[in-house]
């Protein structure tokens, strides 16, 4: 299984609670992978070309949830290896022009929009809802030695919002027009790595920053080789068990400074607690970090 296909899988099974969060996934999905058609009496139809059966399913129940009828159907690629590719087939009708609309898919009037309106990534929590959408509808990751990390888009404008929006949570992104499409790509580890935990793929995350981090172990003295990455590996794992247990709470109705904790730990899963505990407005201790993390894990049950 490719990089890119593990990190498809592990977005697929993200499922956000709010509503503005589903739209705004919705809405990368088909800004990213949607493709129209005009039908006889001005019938509307549009499909999403997914590389993913874990995407596909992912789409299929997201529209249901928002009750939009789909189906689901499957073909070959016309490439050497003709890898099946999934297609979620939508019939523009009422209830689904009112959600595409809701989601800035299409206008009022029920045009199709080349990028959303601002209202739909004007959150944090929807900005990275965002990403995962354009992750799963037309992302791709090389990895984790020479790390690549491409979103595509359908125009250049398409791209500048998606650098936009993972510019908004820190992450820069270049934008890249082809001949039949545009993207918006990263080439730095510690960036995609970053863009991938907003987007909610911790654990795609930490296998580039623990790859990263054993390989710069590598480089230095042979002697301190073997102690560096066991620590290494120790952060990872101590950051793991800290990603899980935030994953079961609702991050934003925690105090205050629980709540930043968790937000850091989300966004540098790599970090030390004595890194994270810098990174606080104002600093902290290491043993303060240590106590507001072992609390969210009691919240959690770990």
């Amino acid at each position: 299984m490719s990089f890119s296909e593990d990190l498809r899988d592990e977005l697929a099974a993200i499922a956000p609670r709010r509503r503005c969060c589903r739209l705004a996934e919705l809405s990368a999905l088909f800004h990213t992978a949607g493709v129209w058609h005009l039908r006889g009496r001005g019938e509307l139809t549009v499909h999403l070309d997914l590389g993913s059966g874990h995407a596909a399913r992912r789409a299929f129940a997201l529209l249901r949830e928002l009750r939009v009828e789909s189906q689901i159907r499957t073909y070959p690629r016309r490439a050497f290896d003709k890898a099946t590719r999934y297609q979620l087939h939508v019939v523009v009708d009422a209830r689904a022009r009112e959600i595409l609309r809701e989601a800035g898919v299409v206008s009022d009037r029920g045009a199709p929009l080349e990028r959303p309106p601002k209202r739909v990534v004007g959150r944090s929590c929807c900005r990275a809802a965002y990403l995962r959408g354009a992750l799963l509808g037309g992302g791709s990751l090389s990895g984790p030695r020479s790390p690549h990390l491409e979103l595509r888009a359908s125009s250049v404008d398409g791209a500048g919002l998606l650098a936009d929006v993972a510019g908004r949570e820190g992450i820069p992104l270049r934008t890249l027009e082809r001949r039949t499409h545009a993207i918006a790509y990263a080439k730095s580890g510690e960036e995609i790595a970053d863009l991938l935990a907003v987007a909610g793929a911790s654990e795609t995350a930490l296998r580039l920053d623990e790859h990263a981090v054993v390989a710069g172990t590598r480089a230095d003295a042979n002697r301190l080789a073997n102690a560096d990455e066991a620590n290494v590996r120790r952060t990872v794992q101590a950051a793991r068990r800290q990603l899980q247990a935030i994953e079961q709470l609702d991050v934003e109705t925690l105090p205050r400074k629980l709540r930043e904790v968790a937000t850091l730990r989300v966004k540098h899963p790599a970090l030390s607690l004595g890194e994270l505990a810098a990174k606080c407005r104002p600093p902290i201790t290491k043993a303060a970090a240590h106590h507001r993390m072992a609390a969210l894990q009691r919240r959690a049950g770990r």
